[in-house]
């Protein structure tokens, strides 16, 4: 089969590598029908952050192809979307709807030997716990891009606004207006956000995009300049709650210094030389919530939502590319030519 493989800073190839076999009873081969490049994938494409020469990609939906003897809950045949994590879904973290702290869980895409997203087929371990069947057939492209940000990033935004404990008519700052920023915006409105103020670039199709999901009001600043425009906005108060969604110790900073005395910061930005203010929180009653979102948790809801037709979360993807193409993804995300690049593999009706 085909895969991605990540050859260190800048290189992503596509190279032949063996197709993946059933190798417990509880394990699941999927045929990937769309993967996608994440935000976090920039982390070791920049060499920011290390990651083992390997398969990549932990964003994926597909058909399944063959499963293991203990597997009772998919077939093979059925059109599945998969979380970022892969998880037994029977330990207590799992039952307490923290998933990615499975206690025999773990994540797709990390390089190494291990199975990546970005490729024709993944072994998901613990396939009971971990695959959503989707109901139905005749997907369009637009549902089946939407069904993909389930995987991850509308998923991770949700996470965000949960954590933050965003309540109906709610002031809510977003920071960040990449792909998990944008998707935390839809999440707010879907909560029953007032207010929605996204703090990020000066890119005008993502605020665009942002104000068609919900946001009321755009800073395109940065820093104390940033802190200062939303201060004036809520009247000197802050936000009710923070939406976190980069990562770096500016948008970070950031996030705490808007927040409203006795508010939440939601974060979901994978941290990057974070330090966090402990004393100047404490005075301000600020809390702190988040981190790895726990998709499967998140995704039967989500995943009604979508085929109700009452969120569209796929609109983030503005870049197409095939599988031997996926380097063109990751460059475009990187310069930021693109919010986040689907990347096709399969049909979905090809047979298994």
């Amino acid at each position: 089969m085909k895969a991605a493989i990540f050859k260190g800073k800048g290189r992503i190839v596509v190279e032949e590598r063996p197709k993946p076999e059933v190798d417990a009873p509880t394990d699941a081969i999927v045929r990937v029908v769309l993967a996608c490049v994440c935000g976090s994938d920039l982390w070791f494409y920049r060499g920011i952050s290390d990651l083992a020469h390997g398969g990549v990609g932990h964003e994926f939906i597909g058909v399944v192809d063959s499963v293991g003897a203990d597997v009772s809950t998919v077939k093979a045949g059925d059109f599945v979307i998969a979380p970022f994590a892969y998880s037994d879904g029977t330990c207590e973290n799992c039952e307490n709807g923290f998933q990615t702290a499975c206690l025999h869980g773990g994540f797709f895409g990390q390089g190494g030997d291990g199975d990546g997203g970005q490729a024709e087929f993944v072994r998901v371990p613990h396939a009971d716990g971990t695959l959503v069947p989707v109901p139905g057939t005749g997907f369009s492209d637009e549902t089946l891009a939407s069904l993909l940000a389930l995987t991850d990033v509308m998923a991770t935004g949700f996470h965000a606004a949960v954590s933050a404990e965003v309540e109906a008519g709610d002031t809510v700052a977003v920071v960040g207006d990449g792909a998990v920023g944008l998707s935390g915006v839809l999440a707010a409105r879907m909560v029953g956000a007032k207010r929605i103020i996204v703090l990020g670039s000066t890119h005008e199709d993502r605020h665009a995009l942002a104000r068609e999901w919900g946001a009321t009001d755009i800073i395109d600043v940065r820093g104390g300049a940033a802190v200062q425009a939303l201060m004036d906005l809520t009247g000197g108060y802050g936000a009710d709650a923070v939406l976190e969604c980069v990562g770096t110790a500016a948008s970070v900073k950031t996030a705490f210094a808007i927040a409203r005395p006795g508010s939440i910061v939601g974060r979901v930005g994978v941290p990057h030389d974070v330090a966090l203010d402990a004393e100047g929180t404490f005075y301000r009653n600020v809390g702190m919530r988040g981190g790895p979102a726990p998709a499967r948790a998140y995704q039967p809801e989500l995943l009604r939502a979508v085929l109700a037709g009452e969120i569209n979360p796929g609109r983030v993807f503005d870049l197409t590319v095939d599988l031997d193409d996926i380097a063109e993804g990751y460059a475009a995300m990187d310069e930021r030519r693109s919010i986040k690049a689907l990347v096709k593999v399969s049909d979905l009706e090809e047979s298994a």
